[in-house]
């Protein structure tokens, strides 16, 4: 069991789908609203959904700037889909004026929404991770890809020759949705990261 507090940012999207992940691996998981509950805990996940709706919620909730001091300090995170979005520096057709995806800044990249094409596109498949031994099933939902990494990132897997997993330091980000298979080695993962050990 590990002793750390991780939040899910409950706000849209697989909520319950990371809760139920993270408690699988031994972490102690909880949903994450308000800026006591961001305070609160040692790490944060944010799931897949509408990056565009989760930013509006975040900027109505006034979670924006806590949520970027905390990835400032260093405050581990781990975002799927949507989170992938949000956790950038740079979002490319981020969307209409007032209503746009905002980038959190928590990994140096240039993320493109729905890149891979529309609902209709969605579409799973086996693709190699770095580090670990089998490939990983991955289910890809309006998903987003990568377009540009700085010098501090990592990139742990490739979809369609475009990064779609990718670390900085303490900061983990997928384009596809490992809460929906029952595969938990990427929620592990990312406790291994939250702890320090990987």
């Amino acid at each position: 069991m590990s002793d750390l507090r991780v939040g899910v940012l409950a706000l849209q999207g697989d909520v319950r789908e990371h809760l139920a992940a993270l408690r699988a691996v031994g972490a102690e998981a909880l949903p994450v609203r308000r800026r006591a509950e961001l305070d609160s805990v040692d790490a944060l996940v944010l799931p897949g959904g509408e990056s565009t709706t989760m930013s509006h919620l975040l900027g109505e909730l006034e979670l924006i700037e806590p949520l970027r001091t905390r990835l400032a300090e260093g405050m581990p995170a781990y975002g799927s889909c949507a989170g992938m979005i949000l956790l950038a520096a740079e979002i490319v057709d981020a969307g209409a004026e007032g209503r746009a995806a905002v980038p959190l800044s928590g990994i140096d990249m240039t993320v493109r929404r729905n890149a891979f094409g529309r609902q209709v596109d969605s579409f799973e498949g086996e693709i190699a991770f770095e580090g670990l031994p089998d490939p990983v099933h991955a289910v890809f939902i309006r998903a987003p890809w990568v377009e540009r990494v700085g010098s501090g990132v990592t990139v742990l897997a490739r979809a369609a020759g475009h990064p779609v997993a990718v670390r900085q330091g303490q900061v983990l980000a997928t384009s596809f949705h490992p809460e929906v298979t029952g595969d938990r080695r990427i929620h592990q993962l990312f406790i291994d990261i939250a702890a320090g050990q990987a």
